[in-house]
């Protein structure tokens, strides 16, 4: 009997294929990169802290693993990060677009550089990399993006993250119709609470302003494999499409 953690006990979707996962040293991001070293693919995570990335990469035990330092506000650095990639793999298969910045102010204290800051991580950032995929994936590539359910339901203190994601997944709709004569789909998964640190470190979750009931709480892995699904040709004629991964926190009424 094979173990779960065994990748034997995987499915191999994504033998010979090149993956990119933004903000993938820790939490989804990790999770996500170790499925898919699972299911065969060569993996690049690219992240911030390009030693933690190193070092991610590493800790995967594939071959085919390179970590990349990459700030996905900056648009220079993407390039560089998708050349590296089809410079080492040759091509471009999958973008996964989970890089996040989440800030926590009234919206009276707020200034027109705290918005810019988040917008240019969590939506431009995206973007960026969206932009570029497209350029390079051929006809079978996928891109998924990592929204959040505050991008349909959300609270005081986040308006520029809420707002952020919200407009990825407006992107992923309008980059899901561009993509599909190349044939390429864009699609998007949008995450309730998960037990990473940013949930555990939010400090509307600590001051209990943000109620949250553990039977609500995902493990990484539970987003892995949702983004993993999308990324694969099981999802073939998913297009353009919100995935809300949840447990059912915004079916409560």
């Amino acid at each position: 009997m094979t173990s779960p953690t065994d990748p034997s006990s995987f499915p191999q979707r994504f033998r010979g294929k090149a993956v990119i996962l933004t903000g993938a040293a820790s939490g989804i991001g990790l999770a996500t990169a170790t499925r898919f070293a699972r299911e065969g693919a060569s993996v690049v995570i690219a992240d911030l802290d390009g030693d933690a990335a190193a070092k991610a990469a590493e800790g995967l035990g594939a071959s085919g693993a390179l970590g990349v330092g990459c700030d996905v506000s900056d648009p220079e650095q993407v390039g560089a990060c998708v050349d590296a990639t089809t410079s080492r793999f040759g091509r471009l298969d999958v973008v996964v677009n989970n890089a996040g910045l989440m800030t926590f102010k009234p919206l009276t204290d707020l200034t027109v550089q705290d918005w810019q800051r988040v917008l240019a991580v969590d939506l431009l950032g995206a973007f960026s990399f969206i932009c570029r995929a497209l350029k390079v994936m051929k006809p079978g590539g996928a891109i998924v993006n990592v929204s959040s359910i505050h991008a349909r339901e959300t609270e005081a203190l986040v308006a520029p993250y809420a707002a952020a994601k919200a407009a990825l997944v407006s992107l992923t709709r309008s980059a899901a119709i561009e993509g599909k004569p190349r044939g390429i789909r864009v699609n998007a998964v949008l995450p309730g609470a998960v037990d990473t640190p940013m949930l555990w470190n939010n400090p509307n979750v600590k001051s209990g302003v943000e109620k949250i009931d553990r039977s609500d709480v995902g493990r990484p892995e539970d987003l892995a494999a949702a983004i993993a699904f999308l990324a694969s040709d099981d999802a073939a004629f998913v297009q353009g499409a919100g995935l809300v991964v949840d447990g059912g926190r915004l079916a409560h009424l």
